[in-house]
């Protein structure tokens, strides 16, 4: 039990209460109490049957034992301060609270006896043991945390801490050696070459394999690891087993043709280690520069693997994340990926943070880095629990590790291990740290490597032989010369890992080596999905409002209605489940749609209570999930990037609240989606929703950026698409899942639209048929011919229709990358050459499809002299007045048709 009491009176009066009446407190007062009671004479019973307490044999100090509660309550709440955390031995000073006068205590106190519930015989001996936990090589903040885990990490922080076995020790050792003899093997066989070298910190090792082991232990058997660049090749090679040939051959950097590959301390791994609870299959994330970006991505995987297994209860995998000191206080996807930890479309079962502190970000120290006390303070914001451990203190950080590891899966919480070590060189190998910090670096040159630190505290106790280390040492180094022959003997290119496992099956490269599939669905399959889309249990109340919805889904079922494009999307959806292909869908406000246009979940009018129809369609469907994500972009789609890359058979969505939010996401965009296939070998089918269209509502309500993904379309990387009708995207949504192709799918969506009298569909065009690139228009004698994408179309049909200009051209780009070469050659052949064409777009001239399109063709489309309406040039992509959005689209559409 915990005490944090305030005030002696409070205490006092407990006890009071406690003579008079036991039975008027809780339990636990009950027992503090009996306690605190010394032999006395025996307690009659009372006529009620309950029993009374006597007046204590001798008076009980309450004062002296309430500054004895304090005191252990100061060492639990500040002794961290002073814990001997640094293995560069400097000095932390010590709170004034941590002595006995700042609690009234004298030093002949220390001879008085204490009450068995403190644990220990005299106050002496009692603040012996506080030294000894909270002052020792770990730092502990664990007071912040709710109640009852407060109470059962304090049980085993204060109780006797185990050894480690004497084998375990001996693993420890090898594999910390191992980490430091690897980085000074690469350090001569490649002078100069930048490793980003784990040399300080080389306890990370021990650390991630005893991590993986006693996981296994628990259950665990997918260990997902995600970090930066700093002692990444030695995590690949000793912790993820990736072979030393690979890695040797990385750093010749001859790569395959097709591939553009990336810096070795760039790429990922994955292996099956074996551990003597079972097999665990651990994978190393790629990763690029942008650190903690990896982190979502890290979960996303996680998350995917959880659900494929079934695993609801989020017991199966583990998540780790090893952060850099100056990056997890730094960087704000670190907050957002902390914020998903528990919620229910994002929930893990807990993830192992290590934060690989090195107590430096690049030149800079922690006091111009953070704020905080610690990096790691971001972290209570969840209320878990944070370990600061010596990195060379290798038996108690295995103790931490277990403590950490235990607490994670009776909580499924995060935990976070703050492994306090130094970097022995600069940022990189060709860095001088000694320009910016002399004195820590003078400290750190007289340092030993940890190894020789551990190897002589078991030396010591006898744990290993010296002989036998040395054997051990030069075996290893006789390996890596070897392997590093070997790659010499026979220089050769770096293949990529070919797709096997879930990703048999499916391709990258070129689009057109794929040939297109049918995406339709027999007509009376749709009627029956949408019947059970607009059907609700019994009982349920339907909002008054939606009840006409509900209405519309049955009349759209017996073709009174078209279809719109929320009825086509839902249909998408259901016609993929019932067929076996799990859809997931997030983003913020995506249950009911950011224009109250999906209503994915109903609620009930009185209750509240939700009811998804998606989830009600056939037995055996596979799942649906759509989830309202927290105001986040950059790191739900990081999320679901990492989820699409183990769940290659489902339909995996992101929608944007409105296409310009993308912008806060564009690490993903540039780093992950656009060139995960050319640098990684990694595909991945997530689509984005991003809501798009100059309607007034001011700059940022307008643009998804349609410029920043053509820009980034190259050799076959992302699909672009702006489709126009509900038919279209329903077959284009279906055509990602259904082709063996895997490409990141980018959608412009519509808002205003979405209830367009004219943006509808029958069954049939969906029954039938498939997603056209191009939709063509052939009309004879035709003067020009516009050549748009998306909702402009529809203005220009309009003015078409205004106008009668009737020998006028409207052709619609429906997929604009990969560019429909054929589709659009074969739809102008149609008109004679030197017939004008004229791409219009609502967009600014320097924005939009048209920079894309004008240096594809340079003046002239397959024959056709090629030219452009769109807005004036700006640096914004519209205007903040509703009034000028109408008269500069009034403009355009005249200049169009001119």
């Amino acid at each position: 039990m915990e005490l944090t009491l305030e005030s002696q009176g409070y205490l006092e009066a407990l006890y009071r209460a406690y003579l008079e009446d036991p039975f008027s407190l809780p339990e636990e007062w009950r027992r503090y109490f009996s306690a605190l009671a010394l032999e006395g004479s025996r307690r009659e019973p009372l006529e009620d049957g309950r029993r009374a307490t006597p007046p204590l044999a001798e008076p009980v100090d309450l004062a002296f034992l309430l500054k004895v509660e304090r005191l252990v309550q100061a060492y639990r709440e500040l002794g961290h301060l002073a814990a001997r955390i640094d293995p560069l031995g400097r000095e932390r000073p010590r709170p004034k609270e941590l002595s006995l006068e700042a609690h009234g205590l004298l030093r002949e106190d220390l001879f008085r006896s204490l009450p068995p519930f403190f644990g220990a015989p005299t106050l002496g001996d009692l603040l012996g043991r506080l030294e000894e936990v909270y002052l020792g090589p770990v730092g502990f903040e664990v007071v912040h945390t709710e109640p009852e885990e407060r109470a059962w990490l304090l049980s085993r922080i204060e109780a006797p801490w185990p050894k480690p076995p004497r084998e375990v020790r001996r693993r420890m050792l090898e594999r910390l050696m191992q980490a430091s003899l690897f980085e000074a093997f690469l350090q001569r066989k490649y002078l100069g070459a930048k490793t980003f070298s784990l040399e300080g910190l080389e306890g990370l090792v021990p650390l991630l394999l005893e991590a993986v082991e006693e996981a296994a232990r628990h259950g665990v058997r997918e260990v997902v690891l995600g970090m930066a660049h700093r002692g990444r090749l030695n995590v690949l090679a000793h912790v993820v087993g990736k072979p030393f040939e690979r890695i040797f051959r990385e750093f010749e950097e001859i790569f395959p043709e097709g591939y553009s590959g990336d810096v070795k301390y760039h790429l990922g791994f994955s292996n099956d280690l074996t551990t003597p609870y079972g097999k665990v299959h651990v994978s190393l994330n790629f990763n690029p520069s942008h650190l903690e970006f990896v982190n979502p991505v890290t979960l996303g995987r996680l998350r995917a693997k959880q659900d494929r297994f079934g695993d609801r209860e989020r017991k199966r995998g583990l998540a780790i994340l090893v952060h850099g000191d100056s990056a997890f206080i730094g960087e704000g996807i670190v907050q957002e990926t902390l914020n998903l930890s528990r919620l229910p479309g994002y929930r893990v079962g807990g993830t192992l943070h290590v934060v690989a502190n090195n107590q430096l970000g690049f030149t800079t120290l922690p006091e111009e880095y953070t704020s905080c006390r610690y990096p790691t303070d971001i972290a209570k914001m969840l209320s878990v629990p944070i370990f600061h451990v010596n990195a060379e203190a290798l038996d108690e950080l295995w103790f931490v590790l277990g403590l950490a590891l235990e607490y994670r899966k009776r909580y499924g919480k995060d935990v976070v291990i703050d492994l306090v070590g130094y970097r022995r060189r600069g940022h990189n190998e060709t860095d001088e740290p000694t320009f910016t910090q002399p004195p820590m670096y003078a400290l750190i040159s007289k340092k030993p490597e940890p190894w020789k630190v551990y190897a002589e505290r078991l030396l010591a106790e006898g744990v290993v032989a010296e002989g036998e280390l040395k054997a051990k040492e030069e075996a290893y180094l006789a390996n890596l010369e070897s392997e590093f022959a070997r790659v010499k003997a026979e220089p050769g290119p770096v293949v990529p890992h070919g797709l096997s496992g879930i990703w048999q099956g499916y391709v990258g490269g070129p689009d057109h080596l794929v040939p297109e599939v049918d995406t339709g669905v027999p007509l009376e399959a749709l009627k029956e999905l949408l019947l059970r889309l607009s059907a609700v249990p019994e009982g349920f109340q339907v909002h008054p409002k939606l009840k006409r919805f509900l209405e519309a889904r049955k009349e759209m079922a017996e073709a009174k209605r078209p279809l719109d494009w929320a009825a086509a999307e839902a249909l998408a959806f259901a016609s993929l489940a019932v067929e076996g292909h799990r859809v997931r869908l997030t983003g913020q406000d995506a249950l009911r749609g950011t224009f109250t246009q999906r209503h994915a979940a109903l609620y009930d009018y009185q209750t509240g209570r939700p009811y998804i129809p998606l989830q009600h369609l056939a037995e055996g469907q596979a799942e649906v999930e759509i989830y309202n994500s927290p105001l986040s972009e950059a790191g739900v789609l990081g999320f679901e990037y990492g989820y699409s890359m183990e769940y290659p058979e489902a339909l995996v969505l992101w929608e944007a609240q409105f296409g310009d939010f993308v912008n806060v996401a564009q690490v993903y965009i540039d780093q992950f989606l656009a060139s995960a296939e050319a640098k990684w070998n990694r595909l991945s089918g997530l689509v984005l929703l991003l809501p798009h269209g100059l309607e007034g509502q001011g700059p940022e309500h307008s643009s998804a950026r349609l410029e920043r993904f053509l820009q980034l379309a190259a050799r076959d990387n992302l699909q672009v698409a702006y489709p126009t009708t509900p038919a279209q995207f329903f077959h284009l949504l279906r055509r990602q899942v259904k082709r063996p192709i895997r490409k990141p799918l980018v959608v412009l969506t519509p808002k205003s639209l979405l209830r367009h009298p004219e943006v509808v569909s029958s069954l049939e065009e969906l029954a039938q048929g498939r997603f056209q690139k191009v939709i063509p228009e052939r009309v004879k004698g035709a003067r020009k011919v516009l050549l748009t994408s998306g909702k402009v179309y529809y203005d220009l049909l309009q003015k078409r229709r205004e106008l009668g200009a009737e020998d006028v051209a409207l052709i619609r780009l429906e997929l604009l990358y990969p560019f429909p070469e054929a589709e659009l050659k074969e739809a102008l052949g149609f008109y004679p050459r030197k017939t004008p064409v004229v791409y219009v777009q609502e967009e600014p001239v320097n924005q939009g499809a048209w920079w894309y399109l004008s240096a594809r063709f340079c003046g002239e489309i397959y024959g056709h002299p090629f030219s452009v309406v769109a807005r004036p040039e700006s640096p914004s992509p519209a205007v903040g007045s509703s009034k000028v959005h109408k008269e500069e689209q009034e403009a355009l559409l005249e200049e169009a048709f001119k």
